[in-house]
């Protein structure tokens, strides 16, 4: 059988074909956060809590799978993290390969993620990582996720925007798919309409990253603007698993994608869900 059937048979599980969408929960930062992060303390609960608020990709480490791949439903997606961030070097953007497709194989994922920051002293070395996986995933019919980031994930959104903007977002989108990358996940740009030229430049389904924690309404208004000008669904870290109720906000967000809701409409259920 072609690594191309195989590719076909794990896509299909990462975009649900009924509504063309993909909701990732990433639950990988205590591979990549300069700081350990509360939300982590209770992986369990909120591997859990993910899944059964809609989540149908999980972004883990190998530790993490091993110790909760049995919470997984039948429909539950394995996006296995090859990279981890030097969070010590000031700039955030050190990128480290710590696993292999080989191995994503083996331990049935659906998907590889690799981080790829640019702009940094390495990006030579970091695109050339990008395209050896590339390479590697196409032979073996793995799909690949590319994060195409601003270089430090944990830095103020609005701080990178300025910096770098959406034309550094654009180019690495486009890099990302032009190696091999099946499914781009971008940082929001500040605004819709840049957002959408970004999907337009890599022409791959793209997914919005969630970023760091910001208030329940922004993030399912970033989540609509993204679906509306072609976003496919997100990957979100923090505003789950540090959220007072993951299982809930996942729900909302799906809410957002699958059922396209507006966001005003996901935010108002999400609260009476908080009590509020």
């Amino acid at each position: 059988m072609s690594s191309y059937t195989g590719k076909c048979i794990r896509m299909n599980r990462l975009l649900e074909a009924e509504t063309n969408t993909c909701l990732i929960v990433a639950i990988d930062h205590g591979m990549t956060s300069p700081i350990f992060l509360d939300g982590l303390y209770d992986t369990s609960s909120r591997v859990r809590e993910a899944i059964a608020g809609g989540a149908n990709v999980l972004m883990l480490g190998r530790g993490v799978v091993k110790q909760y791949v049995h919470h997984f439903s039948r429909t539950t997606s394995l996006a296995l993290m090859l990279t981890a961030s030097a969070a010590g070097k000031p700039s955030g953007a050190m990128i480290t390969p710590i696993s292999s497709v080989e191995e994503a194989l083996r331990s049935g994922a659906d998907a590889v993620v690799i981080y790829v920051a640019l702009a940094g002293e390495n990006e030579p070395e970091a695109i050339s990582y990008l395209s050896k996986i590339g390479e590697t995933c196409e032979f073996k019919g793995m799909p690949l996720i590319a994060e195409a980031e601003y270089p430090n994930a944990y830095q103020s959104l609005d701080q990178m925007n300025q910096e770098l903007g959406v034309d550094y977002l654009k180019r690495n989108a486009r890099l990302c798919a032009e190696l091999g990358a099946d499914i781009v996940k971008v940082n929001w740009s500040g605004d819709q309409k840049s957002f959408g030229e970004i999907i337009r430049a890599c022409n791959k389904p793209v997914v919005l990253a969630g970023g760091s924690l910001i208030s329940d309404g922004e993030l399912l208004t970033r989540m609509q603007q993204a679906r509306d000008v072609g976003g496919v669904g997100c990957s979100v870290g923090r505003n789950v698993f540090q959220h007072q109720n993951p299982q809930a906000m996942t729900a909302a967000i799906s809410r957002i994608f699958r059922d396209r809701w507006p966001a005003k409409q996901a935010l108002e259920e999400l609260q009476s869900k908080l009590g509020g």
